[in-house]
């Protein structure tokens, strides 16, 4: 039998890391739409942690933050504007 010298050798991906969604100069805040906005579907849903990729802290807050804009009327509750294409 011919053995190779590496049978399992793992295969050279290069990996970028992806630059984090919030940066420490932004103020997750109900005022600050261009961030919130983000973060949100296009159903109006707050989208999860594992999408955004932020931390847990982050999300509570960018929760918190849509949550008070949405109760100020600086963001819809839902945004049912379906289109019906024939």
């Amino acid at each position: 039998m011919n053995k190779s010298k590496r049978p399992f050798t793992k295969s050279k991906r290069s990996f970028r890391r992806r630059l984090p969604p919030i940066q420490s100069r932004d103020r997750i805040d109900y005022r600050n739409m261009s961030l919130i906005s983000r973060f949100i579907s296009e159903q109006g849903k707050i989208l999860s942690r594992r999408v955004n990729r932020v931390t847990l802290k982050q999300q509570r807050l960018i929760t918190i933050a849509i949550k008070q804009a949405r109760i100020l009327s600086l963001l819809p509750f839902l945004n049912n504007q379906k289109q019906f294409e024939r």
